[in-house]
């Protein structure tokens, strides 16, 4: 692969939606990079960038405990305020997550004063998880603040064995996926009110 490959594959992957002050901070659970994920959580919620956060995703795995629920716990031992979480222990992958996500958060607040979502996520998945969004939760500007717990910099990505390979896989999956109606598109607009 040449070096411009290299990069329309991480510009496509990994797209920028810079995070912003949002109604909601959705985070996407995961059994992978968990310390960091509540770090970058914890930070964002002491930036004011979300008052309330969901963290959606159930038990994966051989594990009898839901990530959300093994992510609350470490949130709340770094000081976030249990008040604030929205948990859903239910999901097995990426579409649930945001179906079942939305239908917890209509069960806690009112669904129309969620205009705007930061999503919290792997970096290697940030696209579909703003396609997801997209085809599930459509209408809301969407940030995002991936967190990228591989240890080298999001650029040097094709240099990581694992960092590589889940960018890869990713590349080719979203294509099907799409295709198969999981995923919608996202553009420019996404990301701020057009």
């Amino acid at each position: 692969m040449t070096q411009d490959d290299l990069q329309r594959i991480a510009d496509y992957v990994m797209p920028s939606f810079p995070a912003r002050v949002s109604d909601l901070g959705f985070l996407f659970g995961t059994r992978h990079g968990v310390p960091e994920f509540c770090e970058a959580a914890h930070e964002l919620w002491q930036k004011g960038m979300f008052k309330r956060l969901l963290i959606s995703g159930g038990c994966t795995g051989s594990s009898p405990i839901a990530e959300a629920d093994m992510i609350a716990e470490q949130l709340i031992a770094l000081g976030i305020p249990e008040s604030i979480l929205i948990l859903e222990s239910a999901a097995t992958n990426t579409g649930e997550n945001v179906r079942f996500g939305r239908a917890r958060v209509a069960e806690v607040m009112d669904p129309a004063a969620i205009q705007s979502v930061l999503v919290i996520g792997k970096i290697c998945s940030s696209r579909r998880y703003l396609m997801t969004l997209q085809k599930h939760w459509p209408g809301l500007t969407m940030c995002l603040s991936p967190v990228n717990y591989f240890g080298v910099p999001a650029e040097c990505w094709h240099e990581h064995e694992e960092f590589r390979a889940r960018v890869l896989s990713e590349f080719d999956k979203i294509p099907r996926y799409l295709a198969e109606g999981f995923l919608a598109e996202i553009n420019a607009c996404a990301g701020s009110p057009c």
